[in-house]
């Protein structure tokens, strides 16, 4: 029926075509001489020829409008059936009707997705690999073309992409699956870990705000709520249906603000929207010391973890390091990894460490042209743009696909440097400088005369893992920790003489800002045969403008971010407790 109703569409087009010309004659006053030649050919289309390719539904320098765009457009935002769609969009592209797609054929079809995805104002830099991966496991026989029943199938079995041609929702219990950013910190209810990246992407359920990571959707996810009692005669009483919160609200009941957001911290209604915070399983354990002083906390895990806890907890925190990092642990004195041993002397330590203060920074993005909304998140250790988040973003990416060959840290370490070496060859953020500027406390960076391929904005010293991109400071510590009184002046050094002399300290609530020339600089500080990258400037804000889509990460998360304004601000300072350093010793005291 589709196939038929879009025939007649593009046997009928006179009326159709005077529109179009109606159109084009507003943005230019004389019809280029090439369209009138090629009339005919507009004005009777049919299914079944070869058409342009799908460049843009609409090229003004040509003067043509592809009339297959078009309609796959329609299909896909038309209501109905997914198998219908997939049905039709893959007879709309056999424009040979032999019953098979190649590769090229499947990637206009993609494409078209992607560009529908835009229009709803999804976040298609995780669509894209996904689409990407059904089309090389769609082909089941490896013949190098596709049938129809292999196409239907390896689309009815990626979710993200059913939720773009619109699932069915007409059985009982079945979840209604949406795209949705979280501006604020959320869970995956299935795995209960956090949602990371700034966007913080997931599928939300419409009817019951069930949320899951788009890997996560194709396991054992329960079955949504009953929304029709199956006979007359069940006549039970309506009772609350709880559900996991998300939400940053007060409680209904207590009037207690939820302000944690780990798994089962509070739960609201899905029928009623009643919310409720459960009671803490760990609260009365802390509570139990709250009149002990010199209250202290120890965090085990990574710097993501860290930023996690420090969003809900006040007191004194030490850091145990378990992540892969470990940039703020190693700041702080307390390793790169633990990997062992007794206990009791990392109680010891954290009695006797000292008490510093680390400045936490707060990130908005605003896009451009008001496509989406904006969003914010806090950072404690670094942001970036350019080849390192692309490196870190392809790691990601390859760790969400293949979670079982990231077990231990020496393959994590082997896999991003195999990770680097596809960036380095691919050299996806050349010439980095046409396409953003940098503003430091209202002074613009001149980048015109560099090769940078990224830039970083720091709070402490230690970023990928260890490398200290802006360099030793031998006169003085670079990281004190001392309380700055909020009196004091904290001038803006652009100048590259005086950069040379500035000290980095985490608590004196300014950022440095560093350049990166490529992968084979960051492997040299990384080695130790450079010391540092090109200094930029110290300052208290920075804004940053993009023109195109660039990856980005924040303390490791990465993501691609499209054209927007990125403005980092300071936002507080929160109590960290820092190891003490050892002690010289010498051999003749050794016991």
């Amino acid at each position: 029926l589709f196939f038929f109703g879009f025939d007649l569409f593009g046997k009928s087009m006179n009326i159709l075509f005077h529109l179009f010309i109606q159109f084009q004659s507003e943005l230019c006053h004389d019809l280029p001489l090439a369209v009138l030649n090629n009339l005919e050919e507009i004005r009777t289309p049919t299914l079944t020829e070869n058409s342009l390719l799908p460049q843009s539904s609409l090229d003004i320098a040509s003067q043509f409008i592809y009339l297959k765009d078009i309609i796959c457009y329609l299909s896909l935002l038309e209501r109905g059936r997914a198998e219908d769609k997939l049905e039709f969009m893959f007879r709309l592209y056999d424009t040979e009707g032999n019953g098979y797609l190649d590769s090229t054929a499947l990637e206009q079809i993609i494409t078209q997705m992607v560009h529908v995805a835009e229009y709803l104002e999804w976040d298609t830099t995780e669509l894209r690999p996904i689409l990407k991966d059904m089309l090389e496991e769609i082909d089941l026989d490896q013949d190098g073309i596709v049938t129809l029943d292999e196409w239907i199938e390896g689309g009815m079995t990626t979710i993200p992409l059913l939720v773009l041609l619109g699932m069915e929702t007409s059985k009982d219990g079945m979840h209604s699956w949406r795209i949705k950013h979280f501006t604020r910190p959320a869970f995956c209810h299935l795995c209960r870990s956090v949602l990371v990246g700034v966007r913080k992407q997931a599928l939300c359920c419409s009817f019951c705000k069930y949320t899951v990571h788009e890997s996560c959707v194709f396991k054992q996810v329960p079955p949504c709520i009953s929304t029709y009692t199956k006979s007359k005669r069940d006549d039970r009483v309506m009772y609350h249906v709880w559900m996991e919160d998300n939400r940053l609200v007060n409680c209904d009941f207590c009037k207690k603000a939820i302000k944690c957001y780990q798994p089962g911290s509070a739960v609201h209604c899905v029928w009623c929207h009643a919310t409720h915070v459960l009671t803490f399983p760990f609260l009365p354990r802390l509570n139990f010391f709250r009149g002990v002083p010199n209250f202290r906390v120890l965090i085990c895990g990574g710097d993501g973890t860290v930023s996690w806890v420090l969003d809900s907890l006040d007191p004194k925190v030490a850091i145990l390091p378990l992540g892969t990092g470990n940039d703020l642990s190693r700041c702080l004195r307390w390793g790169s990894g633990y990997e062992g041993g007794s206990l009791t002397k990392v109680l010891k330590d954290i009695e006797q460490s000292s008490e510093v203060m680390l400045d936490r920074w707060q990130l908005d993005i605003t896009p451009k042209g008001g496509e989406d909304v904006a969003s914010y998140c806090t950072f404690n250790n670094y942001f970036s743009i350019g080849v390192d988040a692309s490196i870190a973003h392809r790691f990601h990416l390859m760790r969400e696909k293949y979670p079982q060959k990231f077990k231990s840290r020496l393959k994590n370490k082997l896999l991003y440097f195999e990770c680097g070496t596809t960036e380095t060859f691919a050299s996806s953020c050349k010439r980095l400088h046409t396409f953003i500027e940098v503003e430091c406390d209202g002074i613009i960076l001149n980048l015109a005369d560099t090769l940078l391929e990224s830039i970083a904005v720091l709070n402490i010293s230690s970023i990928y893992g260890g490398s200290n991109i802006w360099g030793e400071n031998k006169n003085k510590s670079s990281h004190s920790g001392n309380k700055y009184p909020l009196t004091t002046q904290r001038k803006t050094v652009t100048d590259r003489k005086k950069l040379k002399s500035c000290i980095q300290d985490f608590s004196d609530r300014r950022v440095e800002v560093v350049g990166l020339e490529g992968t084979r600089e960051m492997g040299q500080i990384y080695t130790g045969l450079k010391n540092a990258g090109k200094r930029l400037a110290q300052c208290t804000s920075v804004i940053i403008r993009t023109s195109k889509m660039l990856p980005m990460q924040v303390d490791g998360e990465p993501w691609l971010q499209g054209p927007c304004t990125l403005e980092i601000t300071f936002k507080n300072q929160v109590h960290m407790l820092a190891r003490l350093p050892p002690k010289p010793s010498f051999f003749f005291l050794k016991k």
